[in-house]
């Protein structure tokens, strides 16, 4: 029964079945699950891609009213291809950069499908003929005032939020019926004009999104642009390096012993024992003392000469040297008392106080200042 060949309508259903399991269930983005379950759902609509041009389905001399309800649906072939091809993951941005031009690729065979049966609004034929002149620069929003392009982001989202409604009210009309299978590609016991009413809200709802994926595209595609280029993932061969080096040597170097390998580590803890060996090459750990010490705490000690004492020494060889004069200040204001026993000291300091009064008696104020007499 495995063997035998599946119809269109069966390998539809079951690649709507994983895009849908993909919004529905909650898989981890990195988890191998996501990535098998994305790549199987992109497997089964490039089946169906193959069936509908194998079968002819679609053809440029028909117009939509040809075209029969059931088949409707197969029109969004490469816009869900599209879309997947956006998850699918990727280790580099060069792998990303061709899982970007595949999507282009489909989102334009879709838009051109479209085109061909005149399903296109007038809007979006506006839009796929901008994108038609300048696919790697086209955006939806043209403006570069950014109050402009603000309007033009809030007008985008309400158009998105009114299509999602009109296919939400659309859908649930007992008119359409009920859903038999995970696309809502055909509703059991539906009327054929409600059911493809709903198809075409669904087209035209796509058609939107398709654009704003292109702009997406392109703004994705100029960070990718920014990347490095990809570096070599294999280097030489160690050996070969040490052969190459070795080779390019000069004689008389440092001999046919040097080797660019590293050493083994030193033994710690032997007591005794050579420090080198023949070779010159260490043993045992070893610590250089003096004069490495010294250059080691000069490292980091300022440009200019440090003070060799303190104040307090400072001023102690001072006073030794006799470089301090002691009184003066409010030391000079405290007298001793004078002993009124000291015969002796009292009459000199008498003498001293007349000899004083002589000198001022004999010499006025201002006798010495003869430069200002007339």
């Amino acid at each position: 029964m495995d063997d035998e060949p599946r119809s269109l309508k069966a390998i539809f259903a079951e690649a709507e079945s994983k895009r849908l399991a993909l919004e529905t269930t909650p898989f981890p983005p990195n988890s191998s699950e996501y990535a098998d379950t994305v790549a199987s759902a992109v497997k089964l609509y490039q089946d169906c891609l193959n069936f509908i041009d194998a079968l002819s389905i679609f053809s440029p001399n028909e117009s939509l009213e040809d075209l029969s309800t059931t088949d409707l649906p197969l029109l969004l072939t490469n816009y869900h291809l599209a879309e997947l091809a956006q998850k699918l993951p990727s280790s580099s941005p060069q792998d990303r950069k061709r899982l970007l031009a595949d999507a282009r690729g489909a989102y334009q065979r879709y838009l051109h499908l479209l085109d061909t049966y005149d399903i296109l609004l007038p809007q979006y034929k506006k839009l796929l003929e901008q994108y038609t002149d300048a696919p790697t620069t086209f955006s939806t929003i043209s403006v570069s005032d950014p109050s402009a392009r603000r309007d033009a982001k809030i007008n985008n989202f309400k158009a998105e939020k009114n299509l999602k409604t009109k296919l939400e009210f659309l859908r649930h009309r007992p008119q359409y019926g009920t859903e038999d299978d995970a696309s809502g590609g055909t509703a059991g016991g539906g009327d054929e004009e409600a059911v493809r009413e709903v198809h075409l809200a669904h087209l035209q709802y796509s058609t939107h999104m398709a654009f704003q994926a292109l702009d997406g595209l392109n703004r994705e595609a100029e960070i990718l642009a920014l990347a490095p280029p990809p570096q070599p993932s294999r280097g030489p061969d160690p050996r070969e390096e040490e052969d190459m080096r070795r080779q390019q040597r000069p004689l008389g170097g440092l001999g046919d012993n040097y080797s660019d390998r590293l050493d083994q580590p030193l033994r710690r803890g032997a007591a005794g024992g050579p420090i080198l060996s023949a070779q010159g090459k260490p043993l045992q750990p070893f610590t250089l003392l003096n004069n490495r010490q010294e250059l080691a705490k000069g490292v980091f000690r300022p440009g200019h000469s440090l003070p060799t004492m303190t104040i307090d020494e400072y001023l102690d060889e001072e006073w030794k040297r006799g470089g301090i004069i002691e009184g003066g200040g409010e030391a000079s204001w405290h007298r001793p008392e004078p002993d009124e026993d000291d015969i002796e000291k009292a009459d000199a300091e008498t003498l001293k106080a007349r000899a004083w009064d002589e000198f001022v008696e004999a010499n006025p104020k201002g006798s010495g200042n003869t430069l200002n007499r007339g």
